[in-house]
């Protein structure tokens, strides 16, 4: 297991159950190990930061950028 700020748990729960429509799609593509038989996981910590999907056999992790990037929070943080 990589290791992550126990602090960012919480947070990594809540972006799981508040996922962007972005973020929906690549997930119903990623689980299910339909690609390749990979095991993906969903805003995963990893060290300070919590990635998007992260797959441990390939050492991959993936960014999804929706369009929450583009409101006037997004761009500020």
């Amino acid at each position: 297991m990589k290791p992550y700020n126990k602090k960012l748990k919480q947070a990594s729960r809540d972006l799981r159950n508040n996922m962007t429509e972005a973020e929906k799609l690549l997930w119903s593509r990623l689980r299910y190990k339909q690609i390749l038989g990979l095991q993906f996981y969903r805003q995963k910590p990893i060290l300070n930061f919590i990635v998007d999907f992260y797959c441990p056999s390939a050492n991959l992790v993936i960014e999804c950028d929706g369009s929450q990037h583009y409101t006037a929070e997004g761009v500020k943080g």
